[in-house]
């Protein structure tokens, strides 16, 4: 999830990185505590989730908070590193690691994430711009094709568990 919604085309600082770090650890706080009343939505209602991965190189949880929608059983988000010209570190834990849960309000949903091609990835780009206009101004900001992230429940039934009780 990123703050901007103007890309500038400038790339933050050491500063810069350290106050979105320090603002992203607040949020997932936030969100957390409050079962997602608070976090759970970004300015102009698209909905925010908790994504948990396992990092790739250091085998760490990672948690990151991030806009997403919602196909049929499936949630949907969008590797977009607002713009940036690398992909965003989470996307690269979920390619290394596909197995990730997701809170979404108090619940925690165990998912298995497949990047959407062809038809599919045009579709749910489609839905996502709609959703969230700054990620059709991230597109043209880098000269990388933005992954389109589905994130599918793996647990027949799709059971979830409270996240106060995880």
């Amino acid at each position: 999830m990123t703050v901007d919604t103007k890309p500038t085309g400038r790339v933050p600082g050491r500063w810069g990185n350290r106050a979105m770090r320090m603002a992203s650890a607040m949020h997932i706080q936030l969100y957390r505590r409050t079962g997602g009343r608070l976090g759970g939505a970004f300015p102009g209602g698209a909905p925010v989730l908790l994504l948990h991965t396992t990092g790739r190189k250091t085998g760490s949880k990672r948690t990151t908070p991030l806009l997403y929608i919602v196909d049929r059983d499936d949630l949907v988000v969008i590797a977009s590193a607002g713009g940036a010209a690398k992909h965003p570190a989470w996307w690269l834990n979920l390619r290394a690691q596909p197995a990730a849960t997701v809170q979404v309000g108090r619940d925690t949903i165990p998912v298995r994430a497949e990047e959407a091609t062809g038809d599919e990835r045009e579709h749910l780009w489609a839905r996502a711009v709609d959703v969230y206009s700054g990620y059709a101004g991230y597109h043209k900001k880098t000269s990388r094709r933005i992954p389109v992230v589905v994130l599918r429940r793996t647990r027949a039934g799709h059971e979830t568990t409270n996240a106060r009780d995880a």
